[in-house]
């Protein structure tokens, strides 16, 4: 009978390990006070009976590969397959300071204790030893990631149609989104895919995104696909500055089907051609691309989800226009981030935020590393 752990026995003496065998146990250490044991079967109505006499902790004498017997103190519990099943209640021990640490019972032969226990000790020989290092986060995400306020990648999660039986339909779907972004111009990034775990309430229609809490009275877990992407091949940041007389930005956008928010022209002279953009935006019409706006004063125009009815949610338009048309009254700056593409001429005063290149290791980075000394 075998213990689950996860460390070699020279790390931690208190834990039973895979391919243990477990010989006898008993309330104390006393070596004649030990019951031998046969079989799993066995052992587990022994330890049920203790259990009903509110044993807690008892002591097991276990043998493990290429060592001597040695006695554990062990905590008795109830399998955890088992506790739906109160007339089959079975019984197993886990570590006494550990409570993630239950060990499998199971009838095997001496041949098999061995190969778990090689097991367990060849995956040790394949690792140090970890500790703890301090990381000045502060400076890190200040260097970084100078704008603090964009998580640099975003995503976007797909919830499952009525008419969708599978995952796999829901991420076909989520991939035709993708595409279609792609094919209108949309510089975006594939980073990822994943399907993710979603709690929805019947009583308010609403998707959750699983480990939040809600208080509707009916709710189900379904899957969802979330993917995950890059907003351009780099995000510039751009700032629109008015000038006393001037009524509004120069700035005309429009939304994608997918969702993205987009300059569809700029009129010159005005706040947003001093700022590069109208340059951009001809460059953009030029290469195949839209110029496609992620970010207004810090917040995300990006999509988020597609809801289960089939609508995209993503930025209101409307409010988008007033925050410009509330900015120009007030003759406020207005920041905005735009997606670049590959090979963009960049602006001589225009720097990017972060780009995909920044998750690449520069050229000549290994040639230049110099070690520490040991």
């Amino acid at each position: 009978m075998a213990g689950a752990g996860s460390a070699h026995r020279k790390l931690d003496q208190s834990l039973p390990l895979p391919g243990d065998i477990i010989e006898g146990f008993a309330k104390d250490d006393a070596d004649d006070m030990f019951v031998p044991v046969k079989a799993k079967s066995d052992l587990s109505s022994q330890l049920g009976k203790l259990n009903n006499q509110q044993v807690e902790v008892i002591w097991v004498k276990v043998r493990s590969w290429g060592d001597r017997a040695m006695k554990l103190q062990a905590r008795i519990v109830q399998e955890k397959f088992s506790m739906a099943q109160p007339l089959h209640r079975r019984y197993t021990i886990r570590a006494v300071g550990d409570d993630r640490h239950v060990a499998v019972l199971g009838d095997l032969t001496l041949e098999q204790c061995t190969d778990l226990s090689q097991s367990v000790v060849n995956m040790d020989c394949w690792e140090f030893n970890k500790r703890g290092v301090k990381y000045d986060w502060k400076m890190k995400v200040g260097t970084y990631l100078p704008d603090q306020r964009s998580p640099v990648v975003r995503s976007i999660l797909f919830m499952r149609l009525q008419s969708e039986y599978c995952i796999e339909a829901t991420t076909a779907r989520c991939m035709a989104w993708f595409s279609g972004a792609i094919s209108s111009g949309i510089p975006l990034v594939f980073v990822n895919i994943e399907t993710e775990q979603i709690l929805t309430s019947d009583k308010t229609g609403r998707e959750i995104s699983w480990g939040r809490q809600q208080n509707a009275a009916s709710s189900q877990i379904v899957q969802g696909t979330r993917l995950w992407l890059l907003p351009g091949a780099e995000e510039v940041p751009l700032e629109m500055i008015p000038r006393p007389g001037e009524e509004w930005f120069g700035i005309n956008i429009k939304r994608t089907d997918e969702g993205f928010i987009y300059v569809y022209a700029i009129t010159r002279g005005l706040a947003a051609d001093r700022s590069g953009l109208r340059h951009l935006h001809e460059e953009a019409i030029a290469n195949g691309y839209l110029l496609v706006i992620s970010q207004l004063e810090g917040k995300s125009l990006m999509p988020t989800s597609g809801c289960s009815d089939g609508l995209i949610l993503c930025c209101d338009h409307n409010e988008i226009r007033d925050t410009l048309s509330s900015a120009i009254l007030e003759m406020d700056r207005i920041q905005l981030h735009v997606m670049s593409w590959p090979n963009q001429a960049r602006l001589c005063n225009i720097q990017p935020i972060l780009s995909a290149a920044t998750f690449r290791p520069p050229r000549g980075c290994i040639d230049d590393f110099c070690p520490e000394t040991c």
